[in-house]
């Protein structure tokens, strides 16, 4: 756990320490988002913020490349492939930050940056089928991996309308997934079995989530950007798919149950970003195939359109998040029906403040 704790620091450091040069170098050579119709504010605000990120990134994957049992996660490819795709991605998020490529391009980098990790052996080997855990062909596991990249990465993009949104959801998503990816191994195996290339990435996310959210929370002085997005967007697919695609329900804890063992890597997650699919799925079913097409009717769109202040509408996002995320994380460490109890009072909080702060607040100011 110390290990972890020492790249969850180190990302948020360097994260923190290298957004301020970005921000400069964001504003100097005019990536800077303009105000559109569609966004909440009032005055161009710089991006660039993902470039910081990803320094923080690089660094916390060059120090675990010095720790006694982090560095044996570079005996693979795995490790080397997702620092290749993260770069990559960033650059393609960076160069739309400054000229806003069109749709089609953007998505043929997320294929290739998703192919150079998948290639590398970060795939989707195994999923529950038929009561067993079915090994795909090759040409699935390509395929399947490459779409839960690019749609991780576009519910991202997706949930980062507000200031401090989705760094927050992320951060949060990462945490729930790695306490699920670190603890989900029983004890008596050797102690290197609780290092794994999904909790070193979760681990760092965490860390180049938190280190952000200083610079980025309301009122922002440097947005995450396109660049951000698509990073964590990608080290979250990455970490997902590197434990549950190699995940055996076999080797879970007691203390879950078969059921639980064999499903949770599977909605783990989908819950962890609920909200920003949520989000998608609309979007879908308001534009139809261009779904892509920008316009002003997101979630924290509707949020604000409600009542909701900037950064309480961020804070129940938050509270959503940690709820459903949180709600399925528990069905591995207490019995189904005490965790479902948690997931349904803890949505029904949370829908009460989401339809009750702005009336609370409209009768204070009568």
């Amino acid at each position: 756990m110390r290990e972890y704790l020492l790249i969850c620091v180190v990302a948020a450091a360097i994260t923190f320490l290298a957004t301020p040069a970005i921000r400069w170098a964001a504003v100097r050579f005019g990536a800077v988002t303009p105000v559109r119709g569609r966004d909440v504010h009032s005055i161009p605000v710089p991006r660039l913020g993902g470039v910081a990120m990803l320094v923080g990134f690089l660094a916390a994957a060059a120090v675990a490349s010095q720790l006694p049992y982090l560095s044996g996660l570079y005996d693979e490819g795995e490790l080397f492939g997702v620092l290749l795709g993260a770069v990559l991605i960033t650059a393609l998020g960076a160069v739309d930050d400054f000229i806003e490529i069109d749709a089609i391009t953007k998505f043929a980098g997320q294929m290739i940056a998703a192919g150079v990790m998948a290639f590398a052996g970060i795939q989707l080997y195994l999923v529950p089928y038929g009561g067993a855990q079915t090994i795909l062909p090759q040409p699935v596991m390509l395929a399947l991996t490459i779409f839960v990249v690019i749609a991780t990465t576009n519910a991202v993009n997706f949930a980062d309308g507000l200031d401090g949104l989705a760094a927050g959801m992320v951060a949060i998503a990462a945490a729930a997934f790695f306490i699920w990816a670190y603890s989900s191994l029983p004890p008596e195996l050797n102690v290197e079995s609780v290092f794994s290339t999904s909790a070193f990435l979760s681990a760092a996310v965490v860390g180049c989530c938190l280190g952000f959210l200083p610079h980025n929370f309301h009122p922002a002085k440097l947005f995450m950007g396109d660049a951000g997005a698509l990073l964590l967007g990608l080290l979250l697919a990455a970490a997902t798919i590197s434990f549950t695609g190699n995940f055996d329900p076999s080797i879970a804890p007691q203390r879950s149950s078969a059921l639980v063992a064999f499903w949770l890597p599977i909605a783990l997650p989908l819950s962890i970003l609920a909200v920003p699919i949520l989000d998608v799925l609309l979007a879908i079913r308001r534009r139809g195939l261009k779904f892509w097409k920008p316009d002003a009717k997101h979630l924290h769109h509707k949020m604000l359109g409600i009542g909701h202040p900037h950064r309480q509408a961020v804070l129940l996002f938050y509270a959503w998040s940690m709820v459903v995320s949180g709600g399925a994380l528990l069905f591995a460490f207490v019995r189904a029906k005490y965790a479902a109890v948690f997931l349904v009072v803890g949505l029904l909080v949370c829908l009460a403040l989401t339809l009750g702060l702005p009336k609370l607040g409209r009768r204070r100011s009568l």
